[in-house]
């Protein structure tokens, strides 16, 4: 953990999710982490991602969007990471939270959203146009955010490695109903979690540009 990195408790609802938060000096924008399928805020595709994003002088905030317990049932079951309004609704909250707290309120915001992630990242950007500046999908399942596609008032980046075909159609798919400005980035050779070599810091330097073009810009929407 760097010496400006901070974990925080972020009360939402009736629980508490467990936060780490990295703000660089002079930073131009935050983007807030949704994980995706039996994942946490430990994964380290995302926090290579993060510090990366932290480099170009964004913040990051990698969360657990669900509780201990909710992740052992999760874990057997299997349900709640298909959950997307459960894991929207909290994403919402830390949106709502970062937008209170004095460190990060006056930063633009971009959700980088995976697997399912992906979903509850777009319907929280749905629900929060006026706050989110910015989505990046990596390797996302955006199809699970059902009608809120349509919502969706962010500039949005979907990455999806070229050998991983049944989401790449559905990403493909998305792309082609969302309304706003969506744009589909092929990563060639990377499968769904992008563990061939190079292909992670392709999905970051994408995800890099993307952020900086959009949240360091003036709002493009109201």
């Amino acid at each position: 953990m760097t010496d400006w990195m901070t974990a925080h408790r972020i009360a939402v609802g009736d629980v508490a999710l467990e936060g780490d938060l990295a703000v660089p000096a002079h930073a131009v924008g935050l983007v807030l982490f949704a994980h995706g399928s039996g994942s946490s805020r430990h994964s380290p595709r995302n926090r290579a991602v993060a510090a990366d994003l932290n480099r170009l002088s964004l913040a990051t905030l990698l969360v657990d969007l669900l509780t201990t317990g909710e992740e052992t049932v999760d874990a057997r079951t299997r349900e709640l990471r298909f959950d997307i309004g459960l894991l929207a609704d909290r994403l919402i909250g830390v949106i709502d939270w970062l937008q209170d707290q004095p460190q990060t309120a006056v930063l633009p915001i971009g959700l980088f959203g995976a697997s399912t992630g992906a979903a509850a990242a777009l319907v929280a950007a749905a629900a929060r146009r006026d706050a989110v500046r910015a989505v990046v999908s990596r390797g996302g399942r955006p199809d699970l955010a059902g009608p809120a596609l349509l919502e969706v008032a962010a500039p949005t980046l979907l990455i999806v490695g070229e050998r991983d075909a049944l989401v790449l159609d559905l990403n493909e798919q998305a792309r082609n109903t969302m309304l706003v400005s969506a744009e589909l980035r092929i990563i060639p050779t990377a499968t769904h979690l992008f563990e061939e070599p190079g292909t992670l810091q392709q999905v970051a330097e994408q995800a890099g540009r993307w952020f900086t073009d959009h949240l360091a810009a003036p709002a493009a929407h109201a």
